[in-house]
């Protein structure tokens, strides 16, 4: 096992480096090895988090497996649901071992003490549900997880680590009344809109960590304090990219469905002076989908570099066009529909660029009782504006 010590010893100092593993949680971390909830099949993450390598096999290629589980990268474990077999690449990437940067990040933020009970969105592979038991006891810990598949290889790996937390088959939507009221809640997929459940289900002074973004594009973890009047409020602390849980995805149809006839159609032809490049970052992506709902973009890549940016709302009524090509200075700009997408995206971006570009650490949701969000610059106080 010279291989597994060397990598868990490698990646732990990569961890305590940047800041994400601290002294609470080193014990789980060595108690609780990544490779034990590896599959022997994955698919690593690459350059940007977002994207997935080749295919990994355990048997074929030891060493190169070895050296991605113990590298500082996501792990794709499965496509398209489970429907998809084979080595090469599925549709969409629906179950991962995440990021360790990303792990451990999330559980600093979540703030345990010994005697805390915790419910755990998505178990995924079982790797955090096993931290989480390692630290406070399998009794004190809930994890629910929607795929019957993942649950049962996840159950298999627990217990070979003799960990036995509750794990719940079910929508994580809900949550997990039965086990209520918890002290910590985090997910482990990322949401559009925090269920009110995981807030009913949180004791007042309780902590909800999780990944939270708008249909648009980009991500941060959100860190709420649940209150005694149902309400629960706190900031971003950290950029993330998550799967999505499955009960809040949404279709996305292709661009052809937007058009009536041949293109343009009946677009309204302009042009920009805001080049597609600089509504295109992860942070950028997030401060215009919070103010821009029900719409997302798409790229269309050419052969020759240049790229056509496609916005289009989720109701299949409105979208818009951005033709980028290099040394430009104005961009074509055709827009069609009731929604003209391409000015709120514009309005969205120079609002952000007029408060200073402002990171995820300075935006913050609030979440009501009647399903309500709000996203928020500095204070609850100054929320954002709403262009749609």
């Amino acid at each position: 096992m010279h291989e597994a010590e060397a990598g868990r010893a490698r990646l732990a100092s990569a961890l305590i480096a940047n800041g994400s593993l601290h002294s609470d949680w080193l014990a789980s971390y060595n108690a609780v090895p990544r490779h034990w909830f590896v599959p022997d099949q994955i698919w690593p993450g690459q350059g940007d988090g977002v994207r997935q390598g080749e295919a990994i096999n355990r048997h074929a290629d030891p060493t190169t497996w070895w050296n991605a589980v113990y590298s500082d990268v996501p792990l794709t474990t499965q496509w398209d649901d489970g429907e998809h077999a084979g080595d090469g690449r599925g549709t969409m990437p629906t179950s991962s071992n995440s990021m360790p940067t990303m792990v451990f990040s999330m559980l600093a933020a979540l703030d345990v003490e010994d005697s805390h009970r915790v419910l755990e969105i998505g178990t995924g592979t079982g790797w955090n549900a096993a931290l989480l038991s390692h630290r406070l006891g399998s009794g004190n810990v809930v994890t629910v997880e929607v795929d019957k598949d993942n649950a049962a290889e996840a159950q298999l790996r627990l217990a070979r680590a003799r960990h036995s937390p509750t794990l719940v088959v079910g929508d994580g939507s809900k949550g997990h009344p039965d086990g209520a009221p918890y002290d910590r809640v985090i997910a482990t997929c990322s949401v559009r809109r925090v269920p009110h459940s995981w807030v009913a289900q949180t004791k007042p002074g309780g902590v909800i960590v999780a990944p939270w973004g708008p249909e648009y594009g980009g991500e941060a973890v959100v860190r709420l304090t649940v209150a005694e009047d149902g309400t629960a409020s706190g900031r971003f602390v950290a950029s993330s990219a998550f799967m999505r849980l499955r009960q809040q995805r949404t279709a996305r149809p292709g661009s052809l469905e937007y058009l009536s006839g041949p293109w343009p159609t009946d677009g309204a032809k302009s042009s920009t002076r805001l080049s597609p490049e600089e509504v295109g970052g992860w942070l950028a992506m997030f401060a215009i989908g919070v103010q821009v709902p029900q719409a997302f973009p798409l790229i269309e890549r050419y052969a020759d570099g240049t790229y056509t940016l496609w916005l289009h709302d989720t109701a299949v009524t409105s979208w818009a066009t951005v033709d980028w090509e290099p040394d430009r200075t104005a961009y074509e700009v055709v827009q069609a529909g009731p929604r003209s997408l391409w000015n709120e995206v514009v309005a969205a971006w120079r609002w952000w660029d007029g408060q200073g570009r402002p990171g995820f650490d300075r935006f913050g949701l609030t979440v009501s009782p009647d399903d309500g969000q709000t996203v928020w610059l500095d204070s609850p106080n100054n929320p954002l504006p709403s262009r749609g």
